[in-house]
């Protein structure tokens, strides 16, 4: 064998080894759905929608026990949430999960703005004529920090920081948000958060509170959220509870929830939601719906409306 022959196989095995030293596993999730929705009191157009989505995932370990795993969505046909995530529970010292997101993730406040219960949707989840205001006002930025920590010395006690940086412009100041969850008693969920959102030229302080309770097929919860602003006359209170009920045979479900949104200013009136929603999967098919009403959206007292939804969907 020619020294050119020796020198071409020993850098090809060179290589080989040095793209398997660091070996990891790629894997691809998605789902793909048809949704229609409809509004009573507008005139509303094609209500045919679809959506759909896939999450490429690589993940490799590192030689301390660590795994680093990068995770790119397409959504639609685009390029969507993007993330690298630091999984430390695998090395001698525990530290949890980091996240830096570069684009799509929501912080606690966001994650946990109502809890309770459902089948499909929240009740103020629905479609209807105008914008209903939603639960809460927690952060939503790209380029953010997550942290997740399991207590190993309490059991059932999960930690979860995120932490948003000032880019300068809309969003001045950075903001941070802690939340703590307990999940030690079975059939037992409560969840607790607060945080500040400086993604506005008035900064808003947020806090979420919610508990429920699984009781054979039925699950109970309840939650209430505060919005404080530095805009005066701004603050908002919100407060929810849902009931949900999973027929025999686990593959039917139903759910009725209550919503509301008490404004501070005297010219806004309460938001009001109720909506009864069903799922049904079968493998991994989901057929899912509901109907919502929703009075005086946005704390408008000559708004009323209602929609419903249907959707099929399949993941994978």
């Amino acid at each position: 064998m020619n020294n050119l022959k020796k020198v071409g196989l020993t850098a090809l095995g060179t290589a080989l080894v040095s793209s398997t030293a660091f070996a990891g596993e790629l894997t691809v999730t998605g789902s793909a759905g048809i949704t229609f929705t409809g509004e009573d009191n507008s005139v509303k157009g094609n209500g045919w929608t679809m959506g759909d989505s896939l999450t490429f995932s690589g993940t490799v370990g590192q030689d301390n026990g660590w795994n680093v795993t990068m995770s790119q969505e397409i959504d639609g046909g685009a390029l969507d949430d993007f993330s690298i995530k630091i999984d430390t529970s695998g090395g001698s010292s525990d530290m949890g999960t980091i996240t830096f997101a570069g684009h799509g993730t929501t912080g606690v406040i966001g994650n946990w703005d109502d809890l309770t219960p459902t089948a499909n949707e929240e009740a103020h989840g629905f479609s209807v004529a105008g914008t209903q205001d939603g639960a809460a006002n927690g952060v939503s930025e790209n380029d953010s920090f997550h942290w997740d920590y399991t207590v190993p010395q309490i059991e059932g006690v999960a930690l979860k920081v995120s932490y948003f940086p000032s880019d300068g412009t809309s969003h001045v100041d950075s903001s941070i948000e802690y939340g703590i969850r307990y999940t030690g008693i079975e059939n037992l969920d409560i969840a607790l958060g607060m945080g500040e959102n400086n993604d506005t030229t008035a900064g808003i302080d947020n806090s979420v509170a919610a508990i429920s309770y699984t009781m054979g097929d039925i699950s109970l919860g309840v939650q209430a959220n505060e919005s404080d602003s530095a805009t005066a006359n701004s603050d908002e209170d919100f407060s929810a509870w849902g009931v949900s009920y999973l027929l025999p045979g686990g593959d039917l479900q139903l759910s009725y929830n209550i919503s509301e949104i008490d404004y501070e200013s005297s010219s806004k009136e309460n938001q009001e939601a109720t909506g009864i929603s069903f799922s049904y999967t079968s493998g991994s098919m989901t057929f899912s719906g509901g109907y919502g009403e929703i009075d005086n959206v946005t704390g408008s007292a000559a708004s009323d409306n209602s929609g419903y939804e249907l959707n099929l969907s399949f993941t994978f």
